[in-house]
């Protein structure tokens, strides 16, 4: 598996369950060994920078703290290990909303809470790489939205942002660009406008009063037109303007015309489908009726 997470843009990092995101993030740092091949941050393996929270921050699992030390000192004995002064740390405190809470013990905190240290950790070092791990996991629908223009702010200004996570929605308003893996190796790296694209077709619904008029006008080979409620049609294999000529070349009115663009989950579910591990039967097992007289 090959790719480049390049700056200025925020890339998200997508796969199923068991497909290797979190390993390829450790490997990244260093954390485990790969069996063969090699990963550099900035030109570098991590361990060979001289100072590593200056040039990658990461949150691989923000529990990984001591549950006795309170968040300010959490981030105080991270920032002495480079020479980093109190005022980082203060600026950071009330960058990620935990003023209110920086002297009380981190063991004590919820999981949203101990994303936010785990992010101030990230960028303790004002690093020109991050390397975040679901980091939404846990955060209120408030908390999701500082995050996602936190990341935005941060890759407009150039750095190179890596972020893994399971909220489809939510990566398709934050990332620009894709990796996509599944059981190991790389299947798509791409922008996210290109990937929908691509994942949408060229099907249209259209809304009409006169629905099966124009059915009979578009069915030829290579459209097909479907519709699952009345006065709505499903059309693939014609663009809008066809349509809407052939429409008005008929008399027919049209209320509606929009190309159909598939989410960025149903993108996602539709590439990945051979690759998910483990899949859910939907069903829960029931006893029988006599063994449920029984």
């Amino acid at each position: 598996m090959t790719f480049v997470v390049r700056p200025g843009v925020v890339t998200g990092f997508l796969g199923p369950n068991g497909s290797g995101k979190s390993t390829t993030m450790r490997l990244v740092l260093g954390l485990d060994g790969p069996t063969v091949g090699t990963a550099t941050v900035n030109g570098k393996r991590y361990r060979e920078h001289a100072a590593p929270l200056h040039e990658v921050g990461a949150l691989l699992e923000a529990r990984s703290v001591h549950t006795g030390r309170s968040a300010y000192n959490h981030l105080l004995a991270l920032a002495q290990t480079h020479g980093i002064g109190r005022r980082r740390v203060d600026e950071l405190i009330d960058m990620v909303g935990l003023r209110e809470v920086a002297r009380k013990r981190a063991g004590k905190f919820s999981l949203g809470m101990g994303q936010r240290l785990g992010i101030a950790a990230a960028l303790l070092g004002d690093p020109a790489t991050l390397i975040l791990d679901e980091p939404a996991n846990g955060l209120d629908p408030e908390g999701i939205h500082w995050m996602r223009h936190l990341l935005k702010d941060l890759a407009a200004e150039g750095r190179t942002v890596f972020v893994s996570s399971h909220l489809m929605s939510e990566m398709a308003l934050t990332a620009e660009h894709l990796i996509i893996i599944g059981r190991g190796r790389l299947i798509a790296d791409i922008s996210v406008a290109d990937f929908v694209r691509q994942a949408s077709g060229d099907r249209v619904r259209v809304r009409t009063p006169q629905p099966e008029q124009l059915r009979a006008l578009l069915v030829r080979p290579q459209v097909v037109v479907e519709s699952a409620q009345h006065g709505v049609l499903e059309v693939t294999g014609m663009t809008t303007e066809e349509i809407g000529e052939v429409a008005a070349a008929n008399g027919v009115t049209l209320h509606e015309l929009t190309p159909e663009e598939a989410s960025l989950e149903q993108a996602f579910m539709e590439l990945t489908r051979e690759e998910v591990e483990y899949k859910a039967t939907g069903t829960l097992a029931t006893d029988s009726p006599e063994e449920a007289a029984a």
